[in-house]
């Protein structure tokens, strides 16, 4: 991300809220973190100086509490549960409408989806990479999906460089962070007197030279990116690989299912906070007065008991049958579908766990004989 590059520059922590104003005046929404229910969700800033500083997270297995940074910078804080997805993917939105007309016909109608134009703030890499497999679902060539494209066009993408990562992230295993090399209008690597800055797009670009920043210095840029790799070092879990597919479509009969369903609450969770998951029903939601119907699309999880249901029975009856599906489609058949796992190591799935289920651990007995590359 920073090394090597003549094209980063510094901002300096007291400017940082010149970056915020910059994006204002092109009259984005700025989203940035904010402390809600206890956890770190992206909320509209208020003003270009309302970024909270000193906010860390400690996060293990079906446990997320936040805790002061000791020294008080504005990004240490690892993920909360939501970031781009539902900004892109809206957790329920209406798809269509039918209205009777005077004659009493039918006539069907598209509804536009509101789609303002958002900066979100603090972006992680891995959620970056999730967007890119969002973006692989939705805005295939042959049928894209309109109102995720109009939403998705609207997002102006702040990137952070994850000088922390948390107990339950592994993205260095899947090779999706913790530094940002890709999908960002504006990465920023925080240092302890302001940020190194880099530009992913045009309009990053376009920002960042409108601020006139000084040029970042060698030895900042050495700073950025020793950072960077000291961050990923100190990730304790991993995935045993990177493709899994053959091992664990060998492993369909493991009996860890069993012993992970014994455990599992069903609760869907693990797929509400997952950034690639995009699993939805769609429902049908007649008016009142009985002259109108909408169709609205909802997030749905694959561990519901409706997932699975065709008609005159169901095709996973069980608890085993749904945490194999989840797990297998996001690492195994994925490769088919994506070319890549359908995991960026975000960790979300571990921490927001109820029972404390761990990914990394059960993949790891799931291929324990397998050799992986």
């Amino acid at each position: 991300m920073f090394c090597g590059s003549d094209h980063a520059g510094f901002l300096p922590h007291e400017q940082l809220s010149s970056l915020v104003a910059s994006l204002m005046a092109l009259r984005y929404r700025c989203l940035g973190p904010a402390v809600e229910n206890g956890a770190i969700v992206m909320r509209e800033l208020s003003a270009p100086d309302a970024l909270p500083r000193g906010l860390q997270t400690v996060q293990a297995p079906g446990r997320y509490q936040l805790t002061q940074d000791p020294h008080n910078r504005y990004f240490a804080w690892t993920n909360g549960p939501q970031a781009i997805k539902p900004h892109a993917f809206a957790p329920e939105e209406s798809l269509w409408r039918a209205e009777r007309n005077e004659q009493g016909r039918l006539q069907f109608k598209a509804v536009e989806p509101e789609a303002p134009a958002l900066a979100l703030i603090g972006v992680r890499a891995c959620d970056l990479a999730a967007l890119a497999l969002q973006d692989a679902h939705f805005l295939r060539e042959t049928q894209p999906d309109a109102h995720y494209a109009k939403r998705r066009a609207q997002l102006f993408l702040v990137a952070v460089q994850c000088a922390e990562p948390g107990a339950t992230c592994f993205c260095a295993s899947t090779g999706d962070g913790p530094t940002p090399h890709a999908g960002y209008d504006i990465a920023l690597a925080e240092l302890p007197d302001g940020f190194v800055t880099v530009a992913g797009s045009p309009r990053g670009a376009e920002v960042l030279k409108s601020m006139n920043l000084q040029p970042a210095t060698p030895n900042q840029i050495e700073a950025a990116e020793q950072q960077g790799q000291t961050a990923a070092d100190s990730q304790k879990r991993r995935l045993p690989g990177r493709n899994l597919r053959d091992a664990l479509m060998s492993s369909l009969e493991h009996p860890e299912w069993d012993k992970v369903a014994a455990r599992c609450l069903a609760c869907g969770n693990c797929t509400a906070v997952c950034p690639t998951c995009f699993c939805h029903a769609e429902v049908d939601e007649p008016g009142l007065g009985g002259h109108e119907t909408g169709h609205v699309r909802v997030w749905d999880s694959c561990f519901g008991e409706s997932h699975g249901h065709l008609h005159g029975f169901n095709v996973r009856p069980d608890t085993r049958s749904r945490y194999r599906q989840w797990l297998i489609h996001k690492l195994a058949t994925w490769h088919d579908q994506y070319g890549r796992s359908g995991c960026v190591g975000c960790g979300r799935c571990i921490s927001w766990c109820p029972v404390g289920i761990d990914l990394t651990e059960e993949v790891a007995v799931l291929v324990s004989s397998e050799e992986q590359p």
